[in-house]
C-alpha cells in the first residue's frame, strides 16, 4: 500500500490597487474560500479584500500574521511551521505579493519545504504602466524606489538612462505620493531632452493619468503632478 502525502499550499493573493476597485482581481475566489490563515502586509487592506470577494467568509475565524518590512527571521521560522501545517495565503496591501511588496522570503521557505506555491491572477501597477507606456516590454528592469539623497538620486537617474541607451532596456521606477513632485522635477533637469519619459499616476484610480513624451516635450508642458502614487518609465527612442 502506497501512502500519498498531500503537501499544503501557499496562495499568492493579489489585492486591489485603488479604492474604487476598478481593476478587480481575476482569480476564482472559490479557490481560496477554505483558507483561514493569511500573511498580510496590512491587515485592514487584507480584510477589505476578503470581505469584497467573499462576503460570506467568516473573518472572525481568520488569522492575520504580519508580513512586512518589520518581519524578523524568528517570525519567518514560526510562519514556516504554519504554512507546513495548513493551506494559507499571502496578501499585499496593494497589487501582487512579492512584486515590489513583501513575501518573497516566505515563498522561498515554502519551496524549501516542498509546499506548492500558487500565484493567482490580479492587477500589477508596474505591468499596467509598462503596457500603457508605449515603451518596449521586450527588455525591461524595475528599480523600485530611487535614493532619497539628492546627489545619490541624480547619479542613479543618469545610470538608468545610460543603461536604457546601452542595453536598449526600458527602466521602471516608482515614488510615493509625497515625493513624486521632487522626483519629477529632478527627472526633467537630469535626463537628456531626447529621452522618452512616461509618467503613470493613480493607475486604475479616479485620477489615472498615463502619458509618454520626450523630456524636451515635458519641459514645455509644465505638468503639475497631484500627490498620487506614481510610476516613471524611461527609454531611448
Amino acid at each position: 500500500m502506497v501512502n500519498i502525502v498531500l503537501m499544503s499550499k501557499l496562495f499568492l493573493i493579489p489585492n486591489f490597487i485603488d479604492d474604487n476597485e476598478h481593476h478587480l482581481c481575476s482569480f476564482d475566489a472559490s479557490t481560496i474560500q477554505h483558507l483561514r490563515s493569511f500573511f498580510v502586509e496590512e491587515p485592514k487592506a487584507a480584510r477589505a479584500l476578503l470581505r469584497s470577494i467573499m462576503p460570506k467568509l467568516p473573518l472572525q475565524d481568520c488569522r492575520f500574521h504580519d508580513l512586512n518590512e518589520h518581519s524578523t527571521s524568528s517570525m519567518l521560522i514560526e510562519y514556516k511551521n504554519i504554512i507546513k501545517a495548513e493551506d494559507s495565503g499571502i496578501i499585499s496591501e496593494s497589487g501582487c505579493p512579492c512584486i515590489a511588496d513583501p513575501g518573497a522570503n516566505l515563498v522561498l521557505l515554502a519551496h524549501a519545504q516542498g509546499i506548492d506555491v500558487i500565484p493567482l491572477v490580479g492587477p500589477s501597477s508596474i505591468l499596467l504602466a509598462l503596457m500603457a507606456s508605449g515603451l518596449s516590454g521586450q527588455n525591461f528592469a524595475f528599480s523600485g524606489y530611487l535614493p532619497k539623497d539628492p546627489n545619490e538620486r541624480h547619479h542613479r537617474i543618469k545610470m538608468l538612462e545610460q543603461r536604457a541607451a546601452k542595453e536598449i532596456q526600458t527602466q521602471i521606477f516608482m515614488e510615493t505620493p509625497y515625493r513624486n513632485i521632487s522626483l519629477w522635477e529632478e527627472l526633467l533637469k537630469t535626463l537628456d531632452g531626447k529621452t522618452l519619459l512616461c509618467v503613470a499616476l493613480d493607475i486604475s484610480g479616479s485620477q489615472q493619468f498615463i502619458q509618454t513624451k520626450s523630456v524636451q516635450e515635458w519641459q514645455k508642458n509644465n505638468l503639475q503632478l497631484p500627490k498620487k502614487p506614481a510610476l516613471f518609465i524611461i527609454n531611448k527612442s
